[in-house]
């Protein structure tokens, strides 16, 4: 089974948890794109949901999908989110980010009663920070913005380069609320959430990529079939 097929086997359990009547997040990036498409079937098979987006991408998915759509201006409290993860520890703490939507991710998902994270088996990591984490930061002052970082991560134990992400001309990527992104290249994030504490204070920092203590479950596709992960 293919890493594509694994993420798609992955989306299918999680379609399953999903009951009439809930109001959803609906997460961002390849494996949530597969989630999209499922519960698109189901909708079109007469389930009754609506759904909160976390990105641009995903609402022009859905749309073209016929998946009911609102706001969390609308519907501020939602049952289920599903997204995807970049990295996954063994206590459901993540990186995510990846795809540049991280702000509106954790809006959604710290609005949901549950999150539940869908991936295949390589996103499961021992310790969080092989991959880059992504920090959305505002365009003015980038350098000063930047400096505080590093002496941030420093200080939390986990040390490394940023590099300011750029689109496919060049240009600084542009989220979909109008920032930039920081992927801070850590090796190892020991202390996750001491990180996080020390990340969030500084002024220019819209958000970090560090999901902590946000989702519940984890379901891991590899090629052994599905692992279901719970937050104890």
């Amino acid at each position: 089974m293919d890493i594509d097929a694994q993420k798609r086997k992955a989306a299918a359990c999680a379609v399953e948890w999903v009951k009439p009547g809930m109001r959803l997040g609906l997460g961002t990036g390849s494996t949530a794109k597969h989630f999209v498409e499922l519960l698109a079937e189901r909708v079109r098979a007469g389930l009754d949901v609506v759904c909160v987006p976390t990105s641009e991408s995903t609402r022009v998915d859905a749309e073209r999908l016929g998946v009911p759509l609102t706001t969390l201006e609308l519907t501020p409290a939602l049952d289920l989110t599903v997204d995807g993860a970049d990295e996954i520890a063994p206590d459901l703490s993540l990186i995510k980010g990846g795809g540049g939507a991280l702000l509106r991710e954790k809006i959604v998902a710290a609005a949901s009663a549950r999150m539940v994270v869908i991936a295949d088996e390589s996103k499961w990591v021992a310790v969080l920070g092989r991959f880059p984490l992504p920090i959305e930061v505002v365009p003015f002052g980038l350098a000063a913005t930047q400096r505080a970082i590093e002496a941030a991560a420093a200080a939390a134990g986990a040390p490394g380069p940023l590099k300011l992400r750029r689109d496919k001309v060049g240009h600084a990527f542009v989220t979909d609320g109008g920032h930039w992104i920081l992927d801070a290249n850590l090796g190892r994030i020991a202390d996750p959430k001491a990180l996080a504490d020390r990340l969030s204070p500084i002024p220019g920092v819209v958000e970090h990529g560090l999901f902590v203590g946000l989702a519940t479950t984890a379901i891991l596709a590899g090629p052994a079939g599905i692992r279901i992960v719970e937050r104890s």
